[in-house]
């Protein structure tokens, strides 16, 4: 590592000391020098040979427990490791300081004795052991007097050591400064001038002690002188005549007033006792009290105007010192009148209760006032401080009449306390107050009144009959039998029907009843009047609107209008075998009288031969084929149809409709051309082959004639059985579309009230070359009257027997 070779001050001695077994070579250097500083080069100065001095153990025997010194070998140098103090290494505040260490060289071995000498250098600042030096000084201390202070220290020595003492600006003190035999600074504090503590109680003064370095350092510290007292002061008042006035009939213990005599001195030369002296008179002793330690005079017995208009004192305020003294001053008291009498109120004659009713300007009541003092003590005046409807008119100048102001009400105030205030006009004014209660009587002014002017009563069908509907209370602000109601129902006619046929109330309490079983289904809301009429004379009433609206239940299951049946028979239905993937089969509909919620209808199959082959349309009931017919489906299929309303618990009904195929020429031409597909092995392969060829288009050509016909003319429908007791049989017609029904007067009605309920319109049209048979349709509204062509939704198709009727919507 790389060292900094500096010398700082470094002073080579060597002494050779001839005679003796070991050399002691000496350096000297300043205390605090840098660590790296190098000291001495010890090869050059021992005579060391650097080459040799490299391979040879080299060892520093410091006598101090810190290693402040070490020795690079390569180039002999003793350099330092940690700063030196020579405070801290010496310390006694001698001049000479040494720090002694041994050289031991190996190989040869080799000792050498060193003593580096710490020169100071002036790094510390004088301080005082206190940074505070308080003193107490009587204020009759002469001049010239001396307080010794604490000296300050200063750890450096010779010049950098304290060299004298500096005291700030005072007009009372200065300092004093004397040298010891060892050389230290000592300092003394000097009294100049005389002290007044009642002028000046406090000085702060500032001490500095300066060392002689360069530059100098300094150190301060804070002298406080107290001031202490001599009783060189007289106790005063600051006025010779005090002048008070105390009103008669003071309570004992009142302040008269509180004398304050001050004194300048401090402590014991400036408490002060208070005294009578010889010349205050007895009686005014006995009237009057003085506090000794705080110069309170109060009111010790009865003052009384007409006694003694005044009172003179004369007391002496003395302080404590060891020499008292004391000051003197008189007090005269003067006694004031005081209204002592209080006015007083009669009340001469006065009606207690009055009814509500009573005129405005009516008296209510007579009062006198009257008062033993006078002049102004004796002057009254009468008044109500308080907001009431009534007014004092005075008639004379101890009379007053009481009277009415304003409209009473008892339903807003039922009584009055009315408190009459006299004052007469003394200082302070003394006053009375009585007060006259008075009871209004109640009178029938105020009507029966309900809360609401409208009540709406929600009441669910299927009611029990006496069932309690609602209370309808009124409220009457007045009393006894102007207050006590009576209720009951304006009579009116509902549908021919009395409404007290319907309804009652309890004339005592309001409550109201149904007295019969409503149906949503036949009535639906009732609205009528009930009137309140109190007892009083004249009665007064009032009535309110009622209004009851029937709220609907889920209590009627929904009827299968369509297909039609007698109650728990089988619909028989036929229809081609041919019939196409998505055909129309059937529509079963169903009503329901409940409300719009109830009645809501879904349509499911309960039960299905095939679930393969029909679909039901949950919302119109439509059944509709979901794929052709195959050979393999049975001739005859049976679905049974639910249709659920929406109420809770929901409510249903169901439908079993038999639907039968019969075959037609494409049922035929099906027929043959599956023949070849199940049989198509045979034994005699060549003979079969020639059969096959030949029967396939004997089929081919069959077909083709069958399709001509099919398309150049209508087929008519199939004739079917005649509806008997148990059945009602519908044919299928091709040519009409799939959504139209061909329906009798039976059906007309029910689908007229279950379609138009899906907000659809319902047209019903002659058959063209079809007598009496006629085509229903079913269609949004949104399409016209005329529309029934094979593009229109939801509808059915059924036989009729009957060609009266009109179309419906």
């Amino acid at each position: 590592m790389h060292r900094e070779r500096r010398v700082f001050s470094a002073v080579f001695v060597f002494c050779a000391l001839w005679g003796s077994a070991l050399s002691v070579t000496r350096y000297s250097i300043p205390e605090e020098m840098e660590r790296g500083s190098v000291v001495a080069n010890l090869a050059a100065d021992l005579g060391l040979e650097l080459a040799g001095l490299a391979h040879r153990e080299v060892k520093l025997d410091i006598f101090h427990s810190k290693k402040f010194l070490d020795v690079i070998k390569k180039t002999g140098e003793l350099y330092i490791v940690e700063k030196i103090d020579r405070e801290y290494l010496c310390t006694t505040k001698t001049t000479d300081c040494f720090l002694k260490l041994d050289v031991i060289i190996e190989s040869p071995l080799r000792i050498f004795n060193i003593e580096l000498g710490i020169t100071d250098i002036n790094d510390n600042a004088p301080h005082f052991r206190r940074d505070r030096i308080e003193l107490d000084v009587s204020e009759s201390a002469t001049a010239g007097e001396k307080f010794s202070l604490p000296n300050a220290v200063d750890p450096d020595v010779g010049i950098n050591t304290v060299k004298t003492y500096q005291l700030s600006a005072s007009e009372h003190f200065t300092i004093e400064i004397q040298t010891g035999s060892d050389g230290t600074k000592y300092v003394d504090l000097v009294l100049t001038k005389a002290l007044d503590r009642e002028e000046h109680a406090v000085h702060n003064l500032i001490l500095t002690a300066v060392d002689g370095g360069v530059p100098s350092q300094s150190g301060t510290a804070n002298i406080v002188v107290r001031v202490l007292d001599t009783n060189d002061n007289a106790p005063r008042f600051d006025r010779s005549v005090y002048s008070v006035n105390v009103t008669e009939n003071s309570a004992i213990g009142t302040l008269v007033m509180k004398l304050n005599a001050t004194d300048l001195d401090d402590g014991s030369n400036a408490d002060i006792k208070y005294s009578f002296t010889l010349y205050t008179s007895e009686k005014t002793q006995y009237v009057f009290a003085l506090n000794p330690n705080t110069g309170e005079i109060t009111v010790k017995g009865t003052i009384d105007y007409e006694d003694m208009k005044f009172y003179e004192m004369h007391v002496e305020a003395k302080d404590k010192g060891q020499h008292p003294l004391l000051g003197q001053c008189k007090i005269v008291v003067g006694v004031t009148d005081t209204n002592d009498n209080y006015p007083e109120i009669t009340v001469k004659s006065y009606k207690s209760t009055v009814n509500e009713n009573i005129p405005v300007g009516t008296v209510i009541a007579i009062v006198g006032i009257s008062d033993r003092d006078t002049g102004d003590n004796g002057k009254m005046n009468l008044s109500i401080n308080q907001q009431v409807p009534f007014v004092l008119h005075k008639s004379s100048d101890f009379l007053y009449e009481l009277i009415v102001s304003e409209t009473l009400d008892r339903e807003e105030v039922p009584e009055y306390d009315i408190t009459l205030v006299v004052m007469d006009g003394g200082r302070p004014s003394l006053s009375d107050n009585q007060t006259i209660t008075l009871h209004l009587l109640d009178v029938n002014d105020n009507p029966p009144l309900f809360p609401q002017s409208f009540y709406t009563i929600p009441v669910m069908e299927n009611n029990a009959p006496g069932a309690l509907l609602s209370s309808l209370t009124a409220f009457d602000p007045d009393l006894h039998e102007n207050q006590y109601l009576v209720y009951f129902i304006i009579e009116k006619e509902i549908v021919n029907t009395s409404i007290s046929m319907l309804f009652s109330i309890n004339p005592e309490n309001g409550n109201l009843y149904a007295l019969k079983t409503f149906d949503y289904e036949i009535e639906k809301e009732f609205l009528f009047h009930i009137e309140a009429r109190d007892s009083g004379v004249p009665p007064l009433s009032s009535n309110v609107t009622v209004h009851i609206i029937i709220v609907d239940q889920n209590d009627n299951t929904p009827v299968i209008v369509s297909p039609w049946r007698v109650h728990g028979s089988v619909v028989e239905e036929k229809i081609p075998r041919s019939t196409d993937k998505g055909s129309l089969v059937s529509k079963v509909i169903a009503i329901d009288t409940d409300s719009v919620q109830n009645s809501r209808i879904t349509y499911h199959f309960l039960q299905v031969t095939d679930a393969t082959l029909f679909s039901l349309d949950q919302y119109n009931g439509d059944i509709r084929t979901m794929r052709m017919f195959s050979y393999r489906d049975p001739r005859h299929q049976r679905l049974v149809v639910i249709a659920k309303d929406n109420g809770e618990p929901a409510l249903s009904a169901t439908v079993t409709i038999k639907l039968s195929t019969a075959e037609t020429a494409v049922k035929a031409y099906s027929d043959m051309t599956e023949v070849p597909l199940e049989y198509d092995i045979f034994s005699d392969l060549n003979l079969y082959l020639v059969i096959g060829l030949g029967s396939v288009s004997f089929l081919l050509l069959i077909t083709i004639l069958v399709t001509c016909v099919l398309k150049c003319q209508k087929p008519m429908p199939s004739k079917a059985a005649p509806p008997s007791r148990n059945s009602v049989i519908s044919e299928r017609n091709s040519t009409i579309a799939d959504s139209t029904l061909v329906s009798n007067d039976a059906y007309w009605y029910s689908m007229f009230l279950a379609e138009t309920r899906k907000g659809k319109l319902v047209v019903r049209q002659p058959v063209p070359k079809a007598g009496s048979r006629y085509i229903v349709s079913s269609l949004p509204r949104s399409t016209g009257l005329t529309e029934t062509s094979d593009s229109a939704a939801s509808t059915l198709q059924g036989s009729t027997t009957t060609g009266s009727g009109s179309s419906s919507s």
